[in-house]
């Protein structure tokens, strides 16, 4: 009697715990060569809402969440380096790397998160040509795994050199097995959009406003060069890239619209007054939905456009090219 009351009472404990857990992801990780430090994570998915803070204490870290369903995750390192984490209710992925060699970081605990550790060791050396024709190969093998979107996403579309081509026909072989994923219909409206804003096209009608309430129009980027940067004070490429700009801008004499991505317009505002900043800067704290960015087919940051006489005449451009495009060395 009192055995079968133990077991009972253990069995409804067992089951509270896996209720609780069922709806929330943890990640546990050790990273050699950083003692103490933190780093961030934030998710373009309805995951977290900003940016979140993970504390590193004697090479170990932890992390969980509320988590109701699958969501991708993007880590953000001290070197301004980005790693997915995909995560699910009631899994806990375990991290495990070296600082100074995070290209390489492994990852275990959900299925997703080791398909993307062998891909990460795949591409290990390979060229920017061969990375593409693994990330097809992976596609073609795993149509309904999310590591595919980001695949997509990261080595497709937000990068240097676009194939929006090459991402339209991989984003149909996803679609395909995964209909009802609204990141992947967002992500191909967007392509649509990038592919109607490329070089020579016109630059799509928009009305927006700065921090400050200022509106910005395309009506007032329609004559002589202006340029349109996306930036975030946690992502040292971007502001690297704005500080070149706004140096440049005072002998080139160009126009200079920004677009923030923090969550937070407090850390906007504070790096605007450190910097001296007096350009429009957009940041609404919606991050990566801010509309603005959506109409223009803008993905990272940093990105950028460049248009001339309301002709968009370079995207996406690396900054010394970027640059060199508005008369700089």
């Amino acid at each position: 009697m009192l055995r079968n009351l133990f077991l009972l009472l253990t069995a409804a404990l067992l089951l509270a715990s896996c209720g609780e857990d069922s709806k929330h992801f943890k990640i546990e990780g050790r990273l050699l060569q950083m003692n103490q430090g933190e780093f961030y994570v934030y998710s373009n998915d309805p995951g977290i809402d900003g940016i979140d803070t993970i504390k590193v204490q004697g090479g170990r870290f932890s992390f969980e969440m509320p988590c109701q369903s699958p969501v991708t995750l993007t880590l953000v390192f001290p070197n301004f380096s980005e790693t997915p984490i995909f995560a699910e209710p009631g899994k806990t992925a375990k991290i495990d790397g070296d600082a100074s060699h995070l290209k390489m970081l492994k990852v275990k605990g959900t299925k997703d998160n080791e398909l993307m550790t062998t891909f990460r060791s795949q591409i290990a050396s390979a060229s920017p040509p061969e990375i593409k024709h693994y990330v097809e190969l992976f596609i073609q093998g795993h149509p309904k795994s999310p590591v595919g979107l980001w695949l997509l996403r990261k080595y497709f579309i937000a990068t240097a050199m676009p194939d929006y081509q090459g991402a339209d026909r991989l984003l149909k072989v996803l679609m395909n097995n995964q209909p009802q994923n609204s990141s992947l219909k967002r992500l191909s409206q967007s392509v649509e959009k990038l592919k109607s804003t490329s070089a020579g096209s016109t630059l799509p009608p928009f009305t927006a406003y700065d921090i400050n309430g200022g509106t910005i129009s395309s009506s007032q980027l329609s004559t002589g060069t202006a340029v349109i940067i996306v930036w975030a004070t946690w992502s040292f490429d971007s502001t690297d890239m704005l500080r070149q700009l706004q140096t440049l801008q005072q002998t080139a004499g160009f126009k200079l619209v920004s677009i923030n991505v923090d969550p937070s317009k407090a850390d906007c505002r504070s790096f605007m007054r450190t910097n001296e900043m007096n350009f429009p800067v957009v940041c609404t704290g919606d991050m990566f939905e801010t509309p603005i960015l959506k109409q223009l087919g803008l993905q990272s940051a940093p990105d950028n456009i460049v248009i001339k006489n309301g002709k968009i005449a370079g995207r996406s451009l690396a900054t010394q090219d970027l640059i060199r495009m508005l008369g700089g060395k």
